[in-house]
């Protein structure tokens, strides 16, 4: 007669110990508000730059002109009304606010022709000074990548996909211009610049030259595309996605499965 050997209970899930509970809960907590948080740092930073560099003179020309459109007031009142009778926090917020306005003139005044040809007078005057004229092209060469003509050049783009590296392995890029004379000149080949984008800083990348019949054109918005390589490839417009492809383990063909991957199904 033999005896029914009974298989022993299979162990149940390990209980997490506290530090990897921690250490999970924390992590989650971090990605939670770090968005929230770096949103508030750059607005503070902002705010900051904007009194200490304009709001803070606003108040002084405020004062000055308190005393020239009032010629009795004193000095001296002058002052307590704006250092001691006014608190800090609204000054400050006078002078933000005044700052915004003045950036918003300026935009305004340099948007239409005028504007910008006596500007560009501005400019040329600048840059006959020695030592300015070192310092100030490069920064308004930095300032306007950043701020206007690469934004403004991406925004107008064409969605395209392209292989810079290796046959098969595509980068999805946006068309910013033709392509240099020369080159399609000695290479009998129409040429266009294209733009690809890094992750997850969008608006910086690099420049590629490639044939026009070696793109790929996309049925993709500039937002769509933006919002893919910002987020990594996680998020992206609806429909772009055919669902997420199974990548077999290391060292096993397609189609198979680990003992391990079995044992949990």
């Amino acid at each position: 007669m033999t005896e029914n050997v009974q298989n022993p209970p299979a162990p149940g899930p390990k209980k997490a110990s506290f530090s990897e509970d921690f250490k999970r809960f924390f992590v989650r907590g971090l990605a939670t508000l770090l968005p929230t948080l770096i949103t508030i740092l750059l607005l503070l930073k902002i705010w900051e730059i904007l009194w200490e560099y304009l709001g803070q003179h606003i108040i002084v020309v405020l004062k000055w002109l308190t005393l020239y459109l009032r010629p009795k007031t004193e000095i001296g009142w002058v002052k307590w009304y704006w250092e001691v009778h006014l608190p800090q926090w609204l000054v400050e917020c006078i002078g933000v606010v005044l700052a915004i306005v003045v950036v918003y003139i300026v935009g305004l005044f340099v948007g239409h022709f005028i504007g910008r040809t006596a500007w560009r007078l501005v400019e040329v005057g600048l840059t006959r000074i020695p030592l300015i004229r070192v310092i100030y092209p490069a920064v308004k060469q930095v300032t306007d990548y950043v701020l206007t003509d690469r934004k403004s050049h991406m925004l107008k783009g064409r969605v395209v996909a392209v292989e810079p590296h290796a046959n098969g392995i595509w980068s999805i890029g946006l068309v910013t211009g033709s392509g240099i004379r020369q080159l399609s000149d000695a290479t009998s080949r129409e040429m266009v610049t294209v733009f690809v984008p890094s992750t997850p800083t969008a608006f910086a990348g690099y420049v590629l030259v490639v044939p026009r019949d070696r793109v790929v054109e996309l049925p993709l918005t500039v937002e769509e595309v933006m919002k893919l390589l910002v987020t990594g490839g996680v998020a992206g417009p609806g429909g772009m996605f055919r669902g997420m492809p199974e990548v077999p383990a290391p060292g096993l063909p397609a189609g198979e499965e680990s003992q391990n991957d079995a044992a949990v199904r």
